[in-house]
């Protein structure tokens, strides 16, 4: 029986952001620091020929640095194709070309109003489909989908679309950059995920050991993936400008250029044909999966890989071929957003099973149970399931939550406000894919204090989410301790080991299960009466060995061809079901959500108050995507660049949420957890998009569904309403 673990506890970041004492980047206040921008590129493709000065301004009054200013010119990534800063070809509008720092606002601003690039524009392209540049292609094989496709008597086929989505973190990017100290240590403080991302990338571009650059996570206001690859960017910049002009460096974005230059989610096609039994049940799936990953390589190539590996849903089925390709084409460079590849192809699977369902008028949750994995089955890379599966646990939860095992799906519907029940099935792996645990090693290290406190050093970062409430929950169980008795350090590298980044559903199961690990052997350490913190004191004034530092090691058994995308993809999944209801305004076709609910196996629920606000945030997020928010361009340049118009859910637009956790422990995770952040932005689109067929017929393949393209798709099956 647990004490800590399912407990809620009391936020320890809570009191100061609620009372405003916390202390983000822009609130730090560093004597003599100027402030630092970007002169950027006016076109989204282009040979940049020069850069004139106007002679009317004083240039002595501030820094410039070029490409010739760093160490190598380039941003280390995946694949290090991105220039720090471009010296002669421009792939996407708004590419710094130049750096400047000022000692105030007025004169940055002034001087950069002084440069102009002489750019000879060339050619954009900006439909993937026609990019001839790829950054990753890869293939999934299970069976033979061709030969069964070739010979089935039912085959259905379906393209599905979906649009960018901007993550709109409540505190913009930002760094301060210190230039080297008297031991040459160059430190970058800032709003960021990972702090070692970032020192991979200064090192590189700035031609310095890892030992001579220290990286520091201050409070982050937010983040969502955007802030796990474009801080390195931001750093980078910051920290050229820091060493050049021999003074700390502020590089703060507001919230127009957050909007314009950022990276965003990938925009998707995805193409489906599937051939079904006359039960429904799935015979093959031959899967097409096409993303948009802007002018550089940034994280394309594993958030395709993730797309792919979810791409045939939490179904059983035979014979699936999956092929991806992530392409280049001339605009901003997108990046990670929660979930990471798997919300476009869990939309297209779900979308394209609610299609089947229709043909076949079997009801599209008995369509879902009948097809959803079990024990023992095995994924489309091949991986057997021997453990915490809960589809049908979670199915059993949200039908015994709501009517939509029963309800009259696509019935007709009267009156000028249409109402629908829709729903989604979905999975999602926690912790890199693959091998990805086992060559990043993540480490953490815990200790005790003179006064019997344990302490947490560990590069997982806190920014909202709930990383050192989780971490103070897992670690005063496994030690036997109070929440309170545990002391959680700040990220910086030259403090912390490298537990690797805060992504990817990995921060409880993995850096949690490790944190687990250490707190068990050093309780050991401190056997004997009184409480664990009489005993961890005693056991430090008697010289004990206080601290434990530890390597994540991969569970016994699982195995990964990366060559062929085969095995074992996760060590476990998530698994859940939503169900939306919607209401549609048949006179403007807004929609509205007013219900919303969820049934959630993330396996053991360690802080349950937690899980059920990252589902129901994550699920808002989900709606915004499904049906509110629009991110377009126009040569290459986001239109959507205020708040004004780059639009996301209100809390007026939050529906009633109903969260149910439906618990099935993962023997791998620490007292049972797995990964939870990332899955809830998988199913709420196409819950939603369920929910609008059902109320007014109509079978949308696109998000956004705006209220114009379900206008447009009513009016041609209800012509005689043209005005």
């Amino acid at each position: 029986m647990t004490r800590v673990v399912g407990r809620d506890l009391a936020r320890p970041d809570g009191p100061a952001k609620v009372s405003g004492r916390a202390r983000y980047i822009a609130d730090l206040e560093v004597p003599g620091a100027w402030v630092g921008g970007a002169l950027r590129s006016p076109v989204a493709r282009g040979r940049l020929l020069g850069i004139e000065r106007d002679p009317r301004f004083d240039f002595s009054r501030v820094v410039i640095a070029g490409p010739h200013d760093t160490g190598e010119n380039v941003i280390a990534m995946i694949v290090h194709d991105q220039p720090v800063l471009a010296s002669e070809s421009i792939e996407h509008h708004g590419e710094p070309l130049l750096l400047v720092a000022a000692p105030d606002e007025e004169t940055l601003q002034a001087a950069l109003a002084a440069l102009r690039p002489r750019v000879e524009p060339l050619p954009p392209v900006f439909d993937p489909r026609e990019s001839t540049r790829v950054f990753k292609e890869l293939r999934i094989e299970k069976g033979s989908a061709a030969a069964v496709l070739a010979t089935a008597a039912r085959v259905f086929e379906g393209e599905y679309e979906t649009g960018t989505q901007e993550q709109m973190y409540i505190e913009p990017q930002g760094v301060i950059a210190f230039p080297p100290d008297g031991e040459g240590v160059i430190a970058v403080h800032g709003s960021m995920q990972c702090p070692y991302y970032v020192q991979k990338a200064l090192a590189r571009a700035l031609a310095l050991p890892a030992e001579k650059v220290r990286v520091v996570q201050e409070a982050t206001g937010g983040g969502f993936g955007g802030k796990e690859d474009y801080p390195s960017i931001l750093a980078t910049h910051a920290a050229v400008l820091a060493r050049k002009a021999g003074r700390a460096v502020k590089m703060i974005y507001d919230r127009h250029e957050d909007l314009a230059v950022t990276p965003k989610r990938h925009p998707s096609r995805v193409k489906i044909r599937s051939a079904v039994d006359a039960d429904g049940g799935l015979l093959a799936l031959d899967i097409d999966v096409l993303l948009d990953g802007g002018a550089y390589t940034t994280l394309s190539p594993v958030v395709l890989s993730r797309g792919c590996i979810h791409a045939a849903g939490p179904y059983r089925c035979e014979h699936v071929t999956i092929r991806g390709r992530a392409v280049a084409t001339n605009h901003v460079p997108y990046g990670a957003f929660r979930g990471f590849g798997a919300p476009q192809t869990c939309f297209a699977i779900e979308r394209h099973m609610d299609a089947i369902a229709a043909a076949l008028q079997i009801h599209p949750y008995e369509l879902r149970r009948r097809n959803a994995l079990r024990i023992g089955d095995t994924t489309a890379t091949g991986q057997v399931l021997k453990e915490s599966v809960g589809a049908q646990a979670v199915l059993e939860r949200i039908a015994a939550s709501t009517s939509i095992a029963h309800h009259a799906w696509r019935a007709p519907r009267e009156g000028r406000v249409r109402r629908g029940l829709g729903m989604s099935f979905f999975f999602h792996g926690a912790g890199f894919t693959g091998a990805g645990e086992s060559m990043l090693k993540a480490r953490i290290a815990v200790e005790l204090t003179v006064d019997g406190c344990a302490r947490v050093r560990s590069a997982s970062t806190e920014f909202g989410q709930g990383t050192e409430t989780l971490f103070r929950a897992i670690a005063a169980e496994a030690l036997g301790c109070e929440a309170a008795d545990v002391e959680i350090a700040q990220p910086d590298t030259h403090a912390v080991p490298n537990s690797g980044p805060t992504v990817a559903s990995r921060t409880c199961m993995i850096v949690g299960g490790l944190l687990a690990r250490v707190c068990r052997e050093l309780a050991t350490r401190c056997e004997g009466s009184g409480t664990f913190r009489e005993r961890a004191a005693a056991f430090v004034r008697r010289g004990g060995d206080a601290r434990i530092e530890a390597e994540y090691t991969t569970p016994a058994g699982l195995v990964w061809d990366d060559a062929h995308y085969r095995g074992d993809a996760y060590p476990a999944y998530g698994w859940a079901a939503d169900v939306a209801e919607v209401e549609v305004d048949l006179d403007t076709f807004e929609v509205r959500v007013p219900r919303f609910w969820s049934a959630v196996d993330c396996g053991t629920a360690i802080q349950p108050q937690m899980v059920v606000g990252q589902f129901e945030g994550g699920s808002l997020q989900a709606v915004g995507f499904a049906q509110l928010e629009v991110v377009t361009t126009r040569d290459g340049r986001f239109l959507q660049d205020r708040m004004a118009t780059c639009v996301i859910p209100t809390a007026l637009d939050a529906p009633r949420f109903q969260t149910d956790l439906v618990e099935v422990p993962f023997s791998g995770g620490p007292f049972g957890a797995k990964g939870v952040g990332e899955m809830p932005m998988d199913g709420g689109a196409p819950a939603v998009l369920s929910a609008i067929e059902d109320a007014l017929g109509l079978h949308i393949e696109r998000l956004p569904a705006t209220p114009e393209h379900l206008m447009a798709r009513w009016l041609e099956l209800h012509p005689e309403e043209r005005l």
